[in-house]
C-alpha cells in the first residue's frame, strides 16, 4: 500500500496545481472589456487634457460633430507617422470634425515634448492608468474610432495609417 500512495499523492498534487495555475490566470488575465463593433456607442471616458483639465466623451460630440478617437503612444513608429497627418486633417474638417489623440499612459513630459515638437493642436488626453484603454478592448496600437455624429461608431482601424487613409475614412464619416 507504500509504494501505490506515492503516485497518488503526486497526481492529486499535480492536479492541485494545474487546477490553482488555471485559477489564478484567469483571475490576473481574464477581461471584462468586451471588443467594441461598428454600430455600438464608444464607451465614455474621463481623462486630463496637457492642461489638466478634465475632458469626456461628450465634450466631443457637441453641434452635430463627427469625432476621430485616435489610441496613440511615443514608442509606437506607426502612431508617430500618423500624428503630423491627424494635424493636418484637423486642419482641413475642424469646422465638421473633432479628433481627439489618446495617449497611452506615458508621462507628462515625454507627451508635452511630442506634442509640442509635432505642432498638434487638437486635443490630447492621457490614460495614465490605461483604464480608457481597457475599456474601449485595445489589443494593438494605434487604434482608431470614427465616431458618426450619431454618437455611433463607423469603423475601428488597428493600426497605422497614411494620410490618403485617414482623409478617405473622414469623408465617409461626414457623409454618413
Amino acid at each position: 500500500m507504500g509504494k501505490a500512495r506515492r503516485p497518488v499523492q503526486i497526481v492529486i498534487l499535480l492536479g492541485v496545481l494545474l487546477l490553482g495555475g488555471y485559477a489564478i490566470g484567469e483571475a490576473l488575465f481574464a477581461s471584462d472589456d468586451k471588443i467594441l463593433k461598428a454600430g455600438e456607442r464608444p464607451p465614455d471616458f474621463k481623462l486630463l487634457d496637457l492642461n489638466g483639465e478634465a475632458k469626456e466623451l461628450q465634450d466631443f460630440q457637441k453641434d452635430g460633430k463627427a469625432l476621430v478617437i485616435n489610441f496613440w503612444g511615443t514608442f509606437c513608429p506607426p502612431c508617430v507617422k500618423e500624428m503630423p497627418e491627424f494635424q493636418r486633417q484637423y486642419e482641413k474638417w475642424k469646422d465638421s470634425l473633432e479628433i481627439v489623440a489618446i495617449n497611452l499612459s506615458e508621462d507628462d513630459l515625454t507627451v508635452r515634448n511630442f506634442v509640442s515638437r509635432f505642432k498638434l493642436d487638437f486635443p490630447v488626453l492621457r490614460d495614465s492608468n490605461r483604464m480608457v484603454e481597457r475599456r474601449y478592448g485595445l489589443r494593438q496600437y494605434p487604434t482608431t474610432f470614427f465616431v458618426k455624429p450619431d454618437g455611433r461608431i463607423m469603423e475601428i482601424f488597428v493600426g497605422g495609417m497614411t494620410e490618403k487613409d485617414i482623409d478617405k475614412r473622414i469623408e465617409r464619416l461626414l457623409a454618413s
